[in-house]
């Protein structure tokens, strides 16, 4: 209490008395003290309103970041941080407000709790002195928290004068009949209630107005914020209500254990603190600064989400008991785990297909396939070394700490960065990833987001150089970075390879954008379709399955503009069953997705870039002195246009796609330079890992 009454307590102790000496009655000098504050306060309230009116400001892109990523709670996070670095908004401040309340209650018992120094300004020394004497009078060893109320009650006592005055010996110099004057004159009574005192549970008194008041005053606080506070009026019903409940609740119980006067600078606080809400309002109308249309939209968009996610967890209800006896059986199958691997869902298999196929058929080693998708295609396969255990994201988390394995291998990075850590079990383990695309780890990941794996299978020689400028710019250890090359890459220029081409009449340009901020839907469509939509050219819009998923309206925009000429020679394609329509397309149109490269590097056919805002998910990519992969390459697998340069875009695709005998080499050319073992990616993985493993079974 000594630190509480050293920084808070001596200053709001002069406050105090200010209002005291000038208004000569102690409760109407607690109302001017909590008018007083309130008044002092004021700017920090105009700074609190201003910062609750830029976070709903900023709430729809806030939704639509959390619906753009729904689920990706890193992803959530660290895009929601950098908006409000970029806003310049501070999610602490709203707390301000409610830590100085903290402060002041805690301050403003300090002072009623000690009269004699904060209104009588009697020195701390001397207050020892009266209080050690009155325990001695009263026969205690000690007083207690309100000590000097009970020196004051003492010296009010006529019987007490003389033994009081007997202690000009141990304060010599000290004017003790003052003193004993000054307490006899300072009236704690307000309106027939003692405000030093405490009210009792029972019996009811007047004082028992206190803590009822104080409970009535909460409430209407606690509706007007409901009702009208920037912030607090966008909380869901439980949310605000619940609150509510709790502060009326805990302000009933607080006036019940501490002196009345406290009560009533919390009844007052209340009341001001409503007439400050309006206030504020009345100054900075949070209509004028927000689109509450727009946070309706962007509201219902996450709901219609957040149902599906609903829908989505009833439907993995089922398999509750498939999880729980997975995760059993994986641990406790003592059997020594040579391999495991972790996919994210069932489309991530074929990352690993060509790998484990090398694995079964050259090795005996038994694999486990842990998935977070119970129906996997995996399940299905009849294969005695291949062993799936479906574990969902909560259980997997306690399931990667007590991995027990050799090695692991993912796709997922952030390895030991966010919830996924490495085994608390073994500290051996390899932890290897590897790649599902050809593009720049260090611009298209988060930073360190490769830090804590051993090992990184690379799709080519840019994964590589990136790695160790990374290595030496973080000073990290060396990590074990294997030649791999991408084994779906060569799946895919197979399959193409093996595809009956059929002559075209008329080329076909596809127009198959990435789903992030600003890519080519919101950005440029119209002009693009304007300028492709040409006697010849057959058309088709493809956008990302994402962005047809949460951007639905966008879509049916789109098709209500273009209703007259969709057809057989424009199509704007929604089902993503079949991607015949990529192969066969003779020039594909994209901004940052990496179906570019995909497409690109399959068929040898060329790709136009539209220079849309970059995706950087490393804010810290250009620290290290390489060129990304996505950037560097673009211009050599067709060419390039900024946005400003969109009314060329139909002639640049009409030269792009007179010349496919020069792409096909150009693009062979570049393909054997930025990929490792073309045609044997897989197999490449799979030596490594029946190497790897044999060598450590053999130690």
């Amino acid at each position: 209490m000594s630190l509480i009454n050293t920084c808070i307590g001596i200053p709001l102790g002069w406050l105090m008395w200010l209002c005291y000496k000038l208004v000569k009655s102690y409760g109407i000098a607690i109302l001017l003290f909590t008018l007083l504050s309130k008044i002092i306060l004021l700017p920090l309230s105009v700074v609190v309103q201003k910062n609750s009116i830029k976070m709903i400001r900023l709430q729809p892109e806030i939704n639509r970041i959390t619906a753009k990523h729904y689920g990706d709670k890193d992803t959530i996070s660290d895009e929601t941080i950098a908006l409000y670095k970029r806003e310049k908004y501070s999610p602490l401040l709203g707390m301000v407000p409610m830590i100085i309340q903290i402060i002041l209650v805690l301050g403003l018992i300090n002072v009623i709790y000690n009269p004699m120094q904060h209104l009588l300004r009697i020195d701390a020394a001397t207050c020892k002195t009266f209080v050690a004497a009155t325990a001695q009078l009263l026969g205690v060893d000690e007083l207690g928290s309100g000590a000097q109320l009970k020196v004051i009650e003492a010296m009010r006592n006529g019987a007490n004068y003389d033994y009081f005055m007997g202690l000009a010996g141990q304060l010599p110099g000290v004017d003790i009949a003052g003193i004993i004057s000054a307490a006899n004159s300072l009236d704690t009574m307000f309106l027939g209630i003692n405000l030093s005192q405490v009210p009792p549970i029972w019996p009811i008194a007047l004082i028992t107005l206190v803590p009822v008041l104080s409970c009535g005053s909460t409430f209407l606080l606690c509706w007007a914020q409901n009702r009208d506070n920037v912030l607090q009026k966008e909380q869901g019903f439980l949310s605000r209500w619940g609150v509510t409940i709790f502060t009326v609740a805990f302000s009933t119980y607080f006036t019940y254990l501490v002196p009345a006067g406290v009560g009533l600078y919390w009844i007052a606080s209340n009341l001001f603190a409503i007439a400050n809400l309006y206030f504020m309002n009345f100054l900075y109308k949070p209509s004028k600064y927000i689109d509450y249309e727009a946070l309706e939209e962007s509201k219902k968009e996450l709901e219609e989400l957040k149902a599906k996610d609903v829908q989505k967890k009833k439907e993995l209800e089922p398999y509750k008991k498939q999880e729980s006896d997975d995760y059993h059986r994986f641990l406790s199958d003592k059997e020594h785990k040579q391999l495991v691997f972790y996919s994210e869902g069932s489309g991530f298999y074929k990352y690993f297909a060509g790998m484990i196929d090398y694995v079964l058929k050259h090795s005996d080693i038994v694999i486990h396939y842990i998935t977070s998708d119970p129906k996997d295609a995996v399940f299905s396969m009849n294969e005695p070394k291949l062993k799936p255990y479906y574990i969902g994201e909560m259980k997997l988390i306690t399931l990667m700490m007590k991995m027990d394995a050799d090695m692991v291998i993912m796709t997922m990075p952030d390895l030991e960065t966010y919830h996924i850590k490495r085994s608390l079990v073994r500290k051996d383990i390899e932890y290897i990833y590897t790649d599902h695309g050809v593009s720049s780890d260090n611009m298209t990941l988060r930073t360190h987001a490769l830090d804590h794996f051993d090992t990184l299978f690379c799709v080519g020689p840019h994964q590589m150089e990136e790695a160790r400028a990374i290595e030496k710019l973080y000073d990290l250890k060396p990590r074990r970075l294997v030649q791999v090359g991408y084994g779906l890459l060569d799946e895919m220029t197979e399959a193409w390879e093996n595809t009956p081409k059929a002559p075209h009449e008329k080329k076909t340009i596809l127009v198959a954008p990435s789903w992030q901020k600003d890519n080519i839907m919101d950005s440029c469509i119209d002009q693009l379709i304007e300028q492709f939509l040409r006697p010849g050219v057959r058309l088709i819009i493809r956008p990302h399955p994402q962005y047809v998923r949460l951007y639905g309206e966008k879509i049916e925009g789109l098709q209500s503009r273009y209703k007259d000429k969709l057809g057989e020679d424009f199509i704007l394609q929604t089902d993503f069953s079949s991607t015949d329509t990529v192969y066969s397309a003779d020039l594909l149109v994209t901004d940052w997705s990496n179906v570019g490269f995909e497409f690109a590097l399959s068929t040898l056919k060329p790709v136009l870039y539209i220079n849309t805002p970059m995706k950087i998910m490393n804010p810290e990519y250009d620290k290290i002195d390489v060129v990304p992969f996505d950037i560097r390459i673009r211009g050599q697998l067709g060419g390039e246009l900024e946005l400003s340069e969109l009314d060329r875009a139909g002639d640049v695709a009409q030269d792009l796609l007179s010349r496919p005998e020069e792409f096909r080499e150009t693009i062979q050319a570049v393909k054997e330079k930025e990929i490792y073992n073309l045609g044997h990616g897989a197999e490449a993985a799979g030596r490594y890992i029946v190497k790897r493993l044999g060598s450590r079974k053999t130690q």
